[in-house]
């Protein structure tokens, strides 16, 4: 089985090396270039009803974010246009996205979640259009030139729910979908694992659309060890896995458990029954602090004015809270950007290229993407900022579990001379 994993894995990484090293063409603004006052037009894309995760509130987020921008002026006197777009976890769909986004002149896709890495990665570099703040959730997304993540996607959050787990448990069961992407998440966690001594986790296969985890639930708590971590990756289903898990036995699981933002969040902690939840005292790993932090008080004031009522939002979703940091991001290179100059896809990856030092209020250390930012791991060789949180779920509340971020960049670099 790890060697099916690790081949399908580098598999896709020489099929990207292989297509995308050369930058082509740029997206021309609707208006023509130089001086347009035209709308500065951007695309967001996520899956939406789908059978496995979806993450619609990523779209609503960039809307909210669009008439936010707008009713302060815009970016550099031109109105923001936001396009959403269905990827449907389809490679078709996304490149068909990415092909939509290049006829209507987009400057950039931000702040978007796909699986399909290779597919869409190429599409957009044959139309020079940047990538800025994806989820962080394909290798690809850390190897094209015109990638620009804000966040260590999943390598930084498994290897680091692997080092926190390391101080915790003896023995870590893995519960992850049967897919090329699940086939990614025991590489990074186990690395993680053996950063503080651990064995690698039992790595445990299943579907990540099933409606009853009965069977996998009861095989990962096993003889039900307090000593023994059972770490849940599923996504949407997550959630299901957890309430599959209660029913297993007579009595609450004695076994410690696990995940990684994204998968758990407030949410599903108050769906599963708050303080009473089976996910009290389980450990979290995230890219950034808290929902409850002030740091993300600007965001939920946006919502809150301009989402009223849309119940796609959940300010507690990374995916949210990702789009949110990419918008930022986006809209503060782009206000930096010299006026003479026209803001059209080419101008702005030459802008993000010379971009460091960006803050974003502390939701995450600053960020560049010059050379000098750049942290030298070799299979994810665009990857600027590997830091993440560690939560834990305390009265039915996610809080940090320690203070500030965690840097996983030498973790990361291990994990990467391992793969090669």
């Amino acid at each position: 089985m790890r060697e099916r994993r690790i081949r399908r894995v580098r598999t896709a990484v020489v099929a990207l090396l292989t297509t995308s090293a050369l930058l082509s063409g740029c997206g021309v603004l609707p208006g023509g270039s130089g001086g347009s006052t035209g709308p500065l037009v951007v695309m967001t894309w996520a899956p939406v009803d789908t059978k496995s995760t979806n993450m619609p509130g990523m779209l609503a987020m960039a809307q909210a974010f669009e008439k936010y921008t707008n009713e302060q002026g815009g970016l550099n006197g031109r109105k923001l246009k936001v396009l959403t777009c269905n990827e449907r976890h389809d490679a078709v769909a996304v490149t068909d996205c990415a092909q939509q986004a290049a006829k209507a002149g987009a400057v950039a896709v931000v702040g978007s979640y796909s699986e399909e890495g290779g597919s869409f990665t190429t599409a957009l570099e044959s139309n020079g259009i940047p990538y800025i703040g994806g989820y962080g959730i394909t290798a690809d997304e850390f190897q094209s030139l015109l990638s620009y993540p804000v966040n260590g996607g999943l390598p930084a959050l498994l290897a680091g729910s692997g080092r926190q787990l390391a101080d915790l448990c003896k023995k870590v069961n893995l519960v992850r979908p049967d897919t090329i992407t699940g086939d990614q998440f025991p590489i990074f966690l186990d690395q993680g694992l053996k950063s503080g001594g651990r064995p690698p986790a039992r790595d445990m296969l299943t579907a990540d659309d099933s409606n009853d985890y009965t069977d996998i639930a009861t095989a990962a708590v096993g003889n039900n060890k307090p000593s023994t971590c059972v770490s849940a990756v599923l996504g949407d289903r997550t959630s299901t896995f957890f309430d599959s898990l209660r029913r297993v036995g007579e009595e609450q699981p004695k076994v410690r458990l696990s995940s990684v933002l994204g998968s758990v969040q407030q949410s599903v902690v108050d769906s599963t029954g708050g303080a009473g939840s089976p996910l009290e005292n389980a450990y979290v790993t995230g890219w950034y602090p808290p929902a409850s932090d002030a740091k993300w008080a600007e965001m939920k004031s946006v919502v809150k004015k301009y989402a009223f009522g849309d119940d796609r939002i959940d300010v507690a979703d990374p995916g949210v809270q990702t789009t949110w940091v990419a918008y930022t991001v986006f809209a503060k290179v782009v206000r930096e950007m010299d006026e003479k100059v026209s803001v059209n896809a080419d101008n702005l990856h030459r802008a993000m290229d010379t971009t460091t030092h960006l803050s974003t209020g502390g939701l995450t250390p600053d960020l560049g993407w010059t050379q000098a930012d750049l942290l030298g791991i070799p299979s994810h060789s665009r990857m600027v900022n590997s830091k993440v949180t560690y939560q834990v779920v305390r009265d039915g509340r996610l809080v940090l579990a320690r203070p500030g971020f965690v840097d996983l960049t030498k973790t990361l670099r291990q994990n990467s001379s391992a793969q090669n």
